[in-house]
């Protein structure tokens, strides 16, 4: 039997930073919910064998409402995440223990321009290696700068630095294995879970798949005019 690939849209945020009374994954743009657009994307994916959503507690009966209302067949799971994005990651990788063997693939409900070709790239990827992250070359030059945040340290060589986007793809065993490490280290720290597996499982190769640009994460207003033009490109 083969591995089944679950998309994972992790739509746990609260959206302060857009300035909007609902959080941003709720912005109508185009006819639908920005989450309305991301989950169709993995909906018509053939790749993808099952979705699940993590909400803030707050929001879950919106998303069984846009379910019904957009009739997903492969919306199985609507979990409460929690307050912090690794607590959100973790209710799926707990939600999925009873399948070590699955490919899980995070993915930012405030994403919806992710293509088709990225999600075939991840599942792909998936095949060969047990972590897959998504990101595009850096455009601008990377600074590094001391704590104060003053005085330059070290300036990387911009062509082995790339911008991270989503899904992340991982093999359900080794994310679960990175988390339960990281979670007895008392200094840890993350926001990202390739980061966690990179930090906790070095031995892991993570296969980098190339992004797009459009594949963009809505977070401040100003954001808002950019996808409102990508969409317009996208019909």
């Amino acid at each position: 039997m083969k591995n089944r690939n679950i998309a994972v849209i992790l739509a746990g945020g609260v959206g302060s930073r857009l300035g909007k009374e609902q959080p941003k994954q709720f912005y109508q743009m185009y006819g639908k919910t920005i989450i309305e657009h991301t989950i169709d994307a993995f909906e018509q994916n053939e790749g993808i064998d099952e979705i699940a959503v993590v909400s803030n507690i707050n929001y879950i009966s919106e998303i069984h409402a846009l379910s019904k209302k957009n009739n997903w067949k492969k919306l199985m799971k609507v979990l409460p995440g929690g307050k912090e994005r690794y607590e959100s990651t973790l209710a799926a990788v707990n939600a999925y223990m009873d399948e070590p063997q699955a490919n899980l693939l995070f993915h930012d409900a405030v994403r919806p321009l992710v293509s088709q070709r990225i999600i075939n790239d991840v599942l792909d990827a998936l095949k060969q290696y047990s972590a897959v992250n998504v990101a595009v070359p850096a455009t601008d030059t990377i600074i590094e700068v001391d704590e104060n945040g003053h005085l330059i340290t070290q300036v990387p060589n911009r062509k082995y630095l790339r911008r991270g986007q989503s899904p992340q793809g991982f093999r359900q065993e080794v994310i679960a294995k990175a988390y339960q490490l990281a979670l007895q280290d008392p200094d840890f720290v993350s926001t990202e879970d390739c980061g966690t597996v990179a930090k906790y499982l070095p031995q892991e190769r993570i296969y980098v798949v190339e992004g797009e640009e459009k594949n963009m994460k809505l977070t401040y207003s100003r954001d808002i005019y950019v996808l409102e033009e990508l969409f317009k490109w996208e019909r």
